[in-house]
Order: structure tokens, then sequence, then C-alpha cells
């Protein structure tokens, strides 16, 4: 009943929305009869269709800044009906330009960025490693095999000495996606492979994609670590479930303090995979010195990024938190509409490097 409810709520929302950008816009473009009816088929297929509702962020978005700005041009006296006019038929087509630049920045494959990350007294042997990150590929409706398989061939080239997929990385069961998530087998690094769970895992049943990722070769880090060496130099990769996790199983709640418990006193560098930002503060409260996370997607496309801080610490890119280094990807996949402006996915190359 309450799922019901919530689909009525939203729904509700997505109707009034669209009435308001006809209402704002139609009148204003003289389409006359046939137009008008043409603009309330587009609108209506916008609510229910994906490939036409990705035009919705953007018009809904350029609709209201366009009454912002008739608005001020009123309150000036400076308002006509020519602006009036003409600016209401370009909105639509500007919002059509926005979609396909965003829906081809979504579709291409990730780039490689690379980012260095300085730490105090690291040992000689530690100069240079390096952790190939992943995150929110989000393998589900629109993001299948192919795409995956081609992250998977990005990565493995750059020979990284660690791979860390700091989660969201499917929407939808194992027994839909599992032939679409095959390629995560191929991933290959010296000092291995690795996984936390993101939100989405708990929405997609979690227990059965840590079985899946362990049976794919990938390691699943709950409030866990492993150490890895480099001649006499440690450094230890720990994980951390999602931040909510504990909301849908009980035991999987996040704990950076128990995934460093028993590691050797000697560990010369200490790395958290935790898939939100806001883990950030209990990391550095148990002594990690680089958290790698994602969840935000760089806000995938403007204005969602303006909403981001209100819950999270970071939109993206490397930030320090006391004596712990945070990095955010961007995220290498996308959520929802295929679709990103302002916030280019990414596959991270993250190297430690002396301070």
């Amino acid at each position: 009943m309450s799922a019901r409810r919530n689909l009525s709520v939203v729904l509700s929302l997505l109707i009034l929305l669209h009435v308001y950008i006809g209402a704002r816009l139609m009148p204003d473009m003289g389409l006359g009869f046939l137009g008008m009816g043409l603009g309330i088929v587009l609108l209506a297929l916008s609510t229910v269709l994906v490939p036409v509702g990705l035009l919705f962020s953007s018009l809904i978005v350029i609709t209201f800044l366009r009454d912002i700005v008739l608005l001020v041009l009123l309150a000036i006296g400076q308002g006509n009906a020519a602006f009036t006019h003409w600016s209401a038929v370009a909105v639509p087509l500007l919002a059509l330009a926005v979609t396909c630049i965003g829906f081809v920045n979504a579709r291409r494959l990730a780039k490689v960025k690379r980012v260095d990350v300085p730490i105090a007294n690291l040992p000689e042997e530690l100069h240079g490693y390096s952790i190939a990150q992943i995150s929110d590929i989000h393998v589900g409706p629109t993001i299948r095999r192919p795409y995956l398989n081609a992250i998977v061939n990005r990565v493995n080239a750059l020979k990284a000495d660690a791979i860390a997929v700091t989660g969201d990385l499917v929407d939808g069961s194992v027994q839909r996606l599992a032939l679409h998530t095959q390629p995560l087998a191929r991933l290959s690094a010296p000092d291995g492979a690795f996984f936390v769970t993101g939100n989405h895992e708990y929405y997609s049943g979690a227990e059965e994609w840590i079985a899946e990722v362990r049976r794919l070769g990938l390691t699943v880090l709950l409030n866990q670590h492993v150490v890895r060496q480099r001649g006499a130099a440690k450094v230890l990769i720990a994980g951390v479930p999602d931040f909510t996790a504990h909301h849908f199983v009980p035991s999987h709640r996040s704990n950076p303090q128990a995934a460093a418990a028993g590691a050797p006193e000697e560990v010369d560098v200490r790395i958290l995979l935790a898939h939100q930002p806001r883990t950030a503060p209990a990391a550095a409260d148990a002594g990690f010195d680089l958290q790698l996370s994602g969840h935000t997607h760089g806000g995938q496309f403007f204005p969602w990024n303006l909403f981001v801080p209100l819950q999270q610490p970071f939109v993206a890119g490397l930030h320090r938190v006391r004596d712990l280094w945070v990095y955010t990807s961007r995220g290498t996949g996308y959520w929802g509409p295929p679709k990103r402006f302002g916030a280019p996915s990414e596959i991270t190359l993250v190297r430690l490097v002396p301070a």
C-alpha cells in the first residue's frame, strides 16, 4: 500500500509539472488548435515514456528560468509580447539541444581521470601505487553487457595495482542482470578487484548480488580489510557497506572502525572503499588516509548538482576531512535517463604520491 501511495504521489507531481510547462509555454507560442493538440500529446507521452521523458528535466528547468526572466522584465517595465513569444519558442529548442548533448555524454565510454593523492611519510615502495576506481555504473534497463564490457577493457588497460568498484553496480535482480554483469569476471589487477555495496544494491537484492559478485571473482568487503605488500611496505584496503545498508540488512551497518579492526600496526597506508562520501567523518576517526566514494554522480546534470550538498559533504573530486583524503567519483555510468550535462562520467586512476 505504501509503495502504491508513493507511486501515486510521484505520478501526480509529474502530471502537475507537465501541466505547468504546457500552461506557461503553449499559449505564448501561438501554436493554433492542431499545434496545441500535438503539444498536449507530447507532454502526456513525456510522463510515461523514457525516450520522450529525457526532455522533461531540461524542459522544466528552462521553463522555470524563463518565468523568472519574464517576472524581472515585468517588474522593471521591460516586458513585451515579442520576447514572450520567442522565448516560449526557444525553451523546447534549447531543452532539445541540452538533451541531445546530455545523451551523447552519458552513452559514450567514460574517460580516464588521473588523481594523485599526497600521503605523508609514504614509503618509496608505494610511490605511484595505483587503484582504478569505477562507481555507479547502474547496469539495468539502458546499461547492458556491451557498455560494461567496454568499461572493463579500459580499466584493465590501466594496469593498476588494484581495482575498486564502489557501489551502485546494478539496478535490478541477479536473475535479470547476471548476463550483463558477466564482464566483471575479466577485471584483473595484481592486488585484486574489490567491491562494496551501494544503496541500489539494497533495492535490488543485496545478499544475492554479493554472492554473484563473489562468484565473478571480486573480493566483497563488508566491514573487512585485506593487506597487500610491496617490499617491506604494506597497504591496507578496507571496505564498508553502504551508509544506509542497515535499514535493509541490519547486520550490514557501515562501520569503518570494524573494517580496520585487527590490522597490523605497521601498515603504511590505509584506504577505505565507501559508497557515500558522508562516511568520511567515521573513516577519519578510524585512522584511514584515503576514502574512495561515489554515489553523487557529480549531480549528473544541472540543476541536481545544486542539491547534492543537502545530503553529502562533497559533490565530486578530492577533498580533506581532518587527516583523511576523500575522493568522490562522478560515476562511470548514469542513473535514470541517459543524460549527463556538466558532470562527465569517469574511470578514475588514483595514485599515491609522497606529500
